[in-house]
């Protein structure tokens, strides 16, 4: 009962607090961490055990990082190479750099320095993100370059995970050389990285046919978990496993419905994460240390700011995107709360600094929208430059999306394949998957009529959508979710027969193919030849029949629910298009 009484607290304050700071503009995460702050010992004292919720909450970084290691595809990086590595690399490396000499400065240990110069180094991916696509700035210079300094920090993030309780076990543990550690480090790498090749395919092949989708998401936690505890078991972050776990799965079929399954988890996770973490803010600092706090947020601002401007800059990007860039991600990011929780685990800082420091980070991320106010403020009074040609990114994501491999989706896919013309194919059955995938197809496992899968396919960036879904309920509910979901996306749509044309046309689905239908008119046209008919006019007859066929379908649609209606309407077309034939036999006999 204790537990149900705190899970709705959680949920309470959530839905509460979370839509609040949404509706100023403030990001969902802020809104965490005030809700978490409302509802800790600091504050109303409705909860107590922060302890036990970090544990769990703890669990929704390591999704985090599963579904980050799914989204780092190779070509990906290859793209963004020079902005990803360069400047990412830059500014992460710098910011330490300088954060570290200051920390020592003020009497820190090397350890402890490195710790807090690269805990705060990084910057909030979730938090920029959301902030850059509310404002309609992700397809931006500075966007994207925020992207690809964010996807740097998230891969670095796995490197210092795995470094800090090495950094403590060094200055703890007497008897064991560093080496021991960093062997076991590297036996688990290599089992977590075979054991993927060799069995996590098969084992999702085999939960993908039992066709339960419960099923699928038991499995796809269990990889998580699995390859999590592997690393924790050897004493590193288990947040490294569940990332090594998702870039050997970034490339399978089973890539997005994986992504689907995992995400509301996440989601929820993660933000019972930024609760935990706003319920151990120590707001008594911020009475008893004002003037101190405030000097180090701003200072963390400042510093960050400062050094990627200047990185941007040399990486050659002009004032105002290296503005908009430095603003965009000078505040500290969620992945600190992580790597100081830690590094207080490994004896590396003590808790009252963890305290200072998270609290701090907390700050800064709340101040990010006034920082972003500001810089719009001062942009808006300077020369906006001319778009240059090599601020345009190729896009990465499929133009096209094909739902449905089947004999009619393999088809379109093979003519735009040979055009040269990315897309992402989807389909149910792990048999067709695995039989399509033997010839070189790309192709994931997924049923497209699900919002989430779509969403994880990128549906809200393609253009095209084929619907060759062979099951017409299936194709149905697919065509609900699409032109409910995704207005914008243009539906190409196969179907089996006027009833399955008509459903469709309900939805507002309109350029359609019935499967049969071309093809028979073929085998119509072969016959008519075979008579002895001249190939013109039985060409003809084939273009004139389509026509009006195509037409009356639209016609008879208004009358769709209407049998005896319908029964009329056709026999009325059969003999006009009789009556149309014989008469231009006639005139073709009277000219000869």
């Amino acid at each position: 009962m204790e537990t149900m009484a705190q899970a709705a607290i959680f949920l309470a304050a959530a839905v509460t607090i979370v839509p609040i700071f949404k509706r100023f503009g403030l990001g969902a995460i802020i809104g965490y961490l005030v809700a978490g702050a409302l509802i800790g010992p600091a504050s109303l004292g409705f909860v107590n055990d922060i302890e036990a919720i970090s544990h769990l909450a703890e669990f929704g970084v390591v999704l985090l990082l599963f579904i980050i290691g799914l989204e780092l595809q190779p070509q990906r990086l290859w793209t963004m190479r020079a902005s990803v590595f360069g400047l990412g690399g830059a500014q992460v490396g710098l910011t330490a750099l300088i954060i570290g000499l200051i920390a020592m400065m003020a009497g820190a240990d090397a350890s402890k320095a490195s710790v807090i110069g690269l805990g705060l180094a990084l910057s909030s991916t979730a938090f920029v993100l959301q902030t850059l696509g509310e404002r309609g700035e992700l397809t931006t210079h500075h966007g994207r370059k925020a992207f690809a300094v964010l996807l740097f920090q998230d891969l670095a993030a796995i490197p210092i995970l795995a470094v800090v309780p090495l950094l403590g076990h060094a200055q703890t543990t007497s008897g064991q050389p560093m080496w021991v550690a960093l062997a076991k480090v590297a036996s688990a790498m290599v089992a977590v990285v075979a054991g993927g090749h060799y069995l996590l395919r098969p084992m999702l092949r085999i939960m993908a046919r039992t066709r339960v989708r419960e099923l699928f998401t038991a499995i796809a936690l269990l990889i998580v978990t699995g390859t999590a505890l592997v690393m924790s078991y050897v004493g590193i972050s288990m947040a490294l496993g569940a990332f090594m776990a998702g870039m050997l799965l970034a490339n399978s079929e089973f890539r997005h419905e994986l992504e689907a399954d995992i995400d509301p988890f996440r989601g929820l996770l993660l933000g019972l994460f930024f609760i935990s973490v706003g319920m151990g803010l120590n707001l008594g600092l911020v009475t008893d240390r004002p003037v101190t706090i405030a000097g180090l947020v701003l200072g963390l601002l400042v510093a960050k700011f400062v050094v990627t401007f200047v990185a941007a800059r040399v990486f050659g990007l002009d004032r105002r995107t290296s503005r908009n860039l430095s603003a965009s991600i000078a505040q500290g990011g969620e992945f600190a709360f992580v790597i100081f929780a830690a590094a207080v685990t490994a004896g590396v800082i003590d808790e009252p600094l963890s305290q200072l420091l998270v609290l701090v980070v907390s700050l800064s991320m709340a101040a990010t929208p006034f920082v972003a106010i500001a810089n719009d403020r001062i942009t808006g009074l300077l020369p906006r430059p001319k778009t240059k040609e090599f601020d345009k990114m190729p896009d990465d994501e499929s133009p096209v999306i094909i739902a449905g491999f089947g004999r009619v989706g393999q088809i379109v896919a093979r003519v735009l394949g040979a055009r040269r013309i990315k897309f992402t194919a989807l389909d149910s059955s792990p048999e067709q998957v695995d039989f399509v995938r033997r010839y070189g197809n790309k192709i994931y496992y997924g049923d497209a009529s699900r919002l989430d899968l779509l969403r994880a396919a990128h549906a809200d960036q393609a253009k095209i959508f084929v619907l060759a879904v062979d099951d017409v309920e299936a194709s149905i509910r697919t065509a609900e979710t699409v032109t409910r979901h995704f207005p914008n996306l243009t539906v190409y749509a196969r179907a089996r027969n006027r009833q399955h044309a008509y459903r469709l046309m309900d939805l507002g689905v309109t350029l359609l193919q019935r499967e049969t239908f071309l093809s028979s008119l073929d085998m119509a046209h072969d016959v008519l030849v075979g008579l002895g008919l001249p190939a013109p006019e039985a060409a003809r007859t084939i273009r004139t029949f389509r026509q009006l066929d195509e037409q009356r379908l639209f016609e008879h649609y208004t009358h769709r629910n209407d049998q005896e209606k319908l029964q009329e309407m056709s026999k009325k077309a059969t003999k006009e298009l009789e009556e149309m034939f014989a008469r231009d036999a006639g005139e073709q006999v009277a000219a000869e």
